[in-house]
């Protein structure tokens, strides 16, 4: 068993150590002293999301059912589920996966929402859970929100920002001097340096795929993705839908316990309103759900396609098929229909063609991000978290090993002597600040505590240091 260190460093006793080395080590340490324990967070929650929805997509663990015939209306099948709910108020259709399959209905009850399975061929009740307390639903809170509100997700935005830092310093410090270490392991050191060839060929073979990752990731986050790209990146509503009524509400309305059920570039969109004699021609016959998901057939979807009910007065039906929302399509197979609630039209149709570029990257990333485009994609994300979790357990192991002996203290990596420092850490943190905010602030943070507080409070010193 390898002994831990009694002595500095020996990178930092070598007084022709390049500074800038010094430097980005120090920066390293620190956004990775904030990151692992919520990345760790991530690559498990998104595991545990990955496997649930392959066995259970989202809405319940539901046997298949016996295909007896012919299906029973679609009305008296939701019927039967919202018998099976009092109080409740039908909120979505969830047609069958495949003919052996259930139906499912969200169906909302106070601040619950239930997810009730009924055999399409029987309209008998097959099982019933809230949406909100399953497996899946628990571990994309904590993914994105910590189970804390907007202060989770702040954090989690900071996290993912901070990633980036993570990724160019430790590309910076390691890459020059690797050769082919860059990406082989040498599997026959010892001790740290173990954990070191392991941190460092593994993290550079998927520092790309960590950062489109943490790009795709971001992109749902509450200030870098909602306030500064969606916005300019939504499908354009007032300029493509003319003579169409656009409702208050926009299409994030849709969305419901804890699930995204509509495609993102869509969620800042104005809904349509209903209530006007605009729109093609849809639904022919009077407008019910039978007719609204026999027109769906009819015009192209087919498999797992969402039906959402108006909700008021000039709520529309939106027939939905999204990558986003584990509908068994490929990015270029999204698709967001509305038809008006009264006489049937359809008020607008929205395909992936006509996503603003961000828009279909983001089709893709998020596809890609939650391993929906094809088995491939499944099993590299799979592979992909775990050596995420491989580099998180070796940088804790560098730093157990690096570390001296019953210190006490958190031994960071020495700030350069006689190097402005603070004077490029600034500028570093505004140029972050300015790409990602929540990184910004607490590099920000971070400027201040290392130029400030560290040298004039002896003890904070000597606690980090």
């Amino acid at each position: 068993m390898t002994t831990q260190s009694t002595n500095p460093p020996r990178e930092a006793s070598q007084p022709q150590a390049n500074k800038l080395y010094f430097a980005a080590w120090r920066w390293h340490f620190y956004a990775g002293l904030f990151v692992v324990p919520f990345l760790l967070i991530l690559a498990v929650t998104g595991m545990i999301m990955m496997i649930s929805t392959a066995t259970s997509n989202q809405l319940g663990n539901v046997a298949d059912v016996a295909m007896t015939g012919t299906a029973v209306p679609v009305t008296q099948q939701a019927d039967a589920a919202l018998a099976s709910v009092p109080g409740g108020t039908l909120n979505q259709y969830v047609a069958p996966e495949a003919p052996d399959r259930p139906a499912f209905f969200a169906i909302e009850q106070g601040n619950a929402v239930m997810s009730v399975a009924v055999n399409p061929y029987t309209g008998t009740v097959l099982n019933s859970q809230d949406k909100t307390t399953t497996l899946y639903a628990i571990a994309n809170r904590i993914h994105g929100t910590l189970l804390i509100g907007d202060t989770g997700d702040r954090i989690m935005e900071t996290t993912a920002s901070l990633i980036v830092l993570l990724i160019v310093t430790g590309l910076w410090m390691w890459l020059p001097k690797a050769g082919i270490r860059a990406v082989v392991p040498d599997i026959r050191a010892r001790g740290r340096n173990l954990f070191k060839s392991l941190h460092t060929s593994v993290g550079t073979v998927m520092s790309l795929f960590l950062l489109l990752f943490v790009l795709s990731g971001l992109s749902w986050s509450g200030i870098w993705g909602a306030q500064f790209v969606q916005p300019w990146a939504s499908f354009p509503a007032e300029k493509s839908w003319t003579n169409i009524p656009l409702s208050d509400r926009t299409h994030a309305s849709m969305n419901h316990a804890g699930h995204q059920d509509v495609a993102w570039g869509m969620e800042q969109v104005p809904m349509p309103a209903s209530g006007s004699d605009a729109g093609a021609a849809g639904v022919s016959d009077r407008v019910t759900l039978d007719t609204i998901s026999a027109w769906a057939v009819e015009n192209g979807f087919s498999g797992q396609y969402k039906i959402s009910i108006p909700q008021d007065e000039a709520g529309v039906f939106t027939v939905m098929a999204e990558v986003r929302n584990e509908d068994d399509v490929m990015p270029w197979q999204d698709r967001t229909t509305h038809l008006d609630q009264y006489t049937g039209n359809v008020l607008a149709d929205v395909h992936y063609a006509e996503y603003s570029l961000m828009a279909k990257a983001m089709a893709w990333g998020i596809g890609l991000h939650k391993g929906l485009v094809g088995p491939l994609n499944f099993a590299f994300n799979l592979v992909f978290l775990l050596l995420v979790i491989m580099t998180c357990v070796t940088g804790i192991a560098m730093w157990w090993k690096r570390r001296p002996s019953g210190a006490g203290r958190l031994a960071a990596p020495p700030m350069p002597r006689d190097m402005p420092l603070w004077k490029g850490a600034v500028l570093v943190a505004l140029a972050l600040a300015m790409a990602f905010p929540m990184a910004g602030i607490a590099l920000l943070g971070v400027v201040a505590l290392d130029v400030l507080l560290l040298t004039k409070v002896p003890a904070l010193r000597r606690i980090l240091n």
